[in-house]
């Protein structure tokens, strides 16, 4: 019963890690070099991640800054951001690319906050489901006479108690993320 308890938590720990990079690369309004995480730069004929091939730092609160080590790919990575959905133009000077983040209107803030709200609850779905999983293996064990009653209603409770955590984190996080958003 402690592999399948602890193979329930990995589940639910990989639902609270996905959401957590999902808010990482989510645009609030402010500078962060995490939103580039998931954009490739063609570099000598391989797709690489953009922080494999150059430094990004934050200049100010609203402004990314791209110094590639190479500076023969200041243009790919000017494409690969300009495809992306990114939704920010590119400014080079022939070393450095520069992102500027606009503040988030009203609208956009709203439209995020509802944005963040649906990967929370998709996080929590998962969580759930895992929590589903798991009785059913539990009732299945009793059903072939390996556990008793008290032995079941323990195992349940230890798994509620995971679920109902991991619930709390993911509402913090969520919340966290929404007062980013919403601040002007």
């Amino acid at each position: 019963m402690e592999e399948l308890i602890k193979l329930t938590e990995n589940k639910m720990q990989k639902a609270f890690d996905f959401l957590s990079e999902e808010y990482k690369i989510m645009r609030a309004g402010k500078a962060n070099p995490s939103i580039l995480n998931k954009i490739k730069v063609n570099y000598y004929g391989e797709a690489s991640p953009i922080e494999q091939v150059a430094s990004i730092s934050v200049s100010d609160a609203r402004v990314l800054v791209i110094q590639p080590w190479d500076s023969s790919i200041i243009s790919e990575i000017e494409k690969a951001i300009q495809k992306s959905d990114l939704g920010i133009a590119p400014q080079s000077d022939g070393k450095v690319i520069r992102l500027n983040f606009p503040p988030l209107s009203e609208d956009r803030r709203k439209e995020l906050s509802k944005e963040i709200s649906v990967f929370a609850e998709n996080a929590k779905i998962s969580v759930r489901n895992a929590r589903r999983d798991a009785l059913e293996k539990i009732k299945k064990t009793k059903k072939d006479g390996k556990l008793n009653e008290n032995e079941v209603n323990r195992e349940e409770k230890k798994i509620q108690n995971i679920t109902d955590s991991y619930i709390i984190k993911i509402d913090s996080l969520k919340e966290g993320k929404t007062n980013q958003v919403m601040q002007i």
